[in-house]
């Protein structure tokens, strides 16, 4: 009687372990990301969300608009491949996040955070354009305009990913 082969073999063996370990290596370099957030972001602050309105204005609402609105068909990728920017208010994704990711991703960009060099998106790293606070006092304002049972959510979903 002849053995039975796996489907795939080895191959598919190896194609699991890699992709084991670049999940894994994901999940480390996201947890020690130098310059992670280290407290909640206050967005009962009225100083700090004052700040952030006004960095709001200046770096961010260009693409995620005024009134935190995004661009229209946000979840749809353009002809170029690139999802148009999102809405920070309550009908976007950005509550869905963590502080620390919300924070990591202004500072460092989306395509340093997701660990993937060919990565394309239109949103720029800020580390270079704003300071550590000026990026806290941002995700400050934008938290302050949620309803509360979204802002409630929100500091659950940061509270339960500690990545500190």
């Amino acid at each position: 009687m002849a053995a039975q082969r796996t489907p795939g073999g080895p191959k598919v063996l190896w194609i699991g372990a890699i992709v084991v370990c670049v999940a894994v290596a994901g999940a480390l370099a996201y947890r020690f990301w130098p310059g992670s957030v280290t407290e909640p972001i206050d967005a009962s602050s009225p100083e700090l969300v004052a700040l952030g309105q006004r960095v709001y204005a200046k770096a961010c609402a260009s693409c995620h608009g005024a009134n935190l609105e995004g661009q229209a068909n946000w979840r749809i990728r353009r002809a170029d491949g690139r999802l148009p920017a999102p809405p920070h208010d309550e009908t976007g994704h950005t509550w869905h996040h963590p502080d620390d990711q919300l924070f990591a991703v202004t500072k460092f960009g989306p395509a340093a955070l997701a660990g993937l060099d060919d990565y394309k998106s239109d949103m720029p790293a800020f580390e270079a354009v704003l300071t550590d606070h000026e990026i806290l006092a941002a995700l400050a304002y934008i938290k302050s305009t949620w309803p509360a049972e979204i802002r409630a959510r929100q500091d659950d979903i940061s509270r339960r990913n500690p990545q500190n």
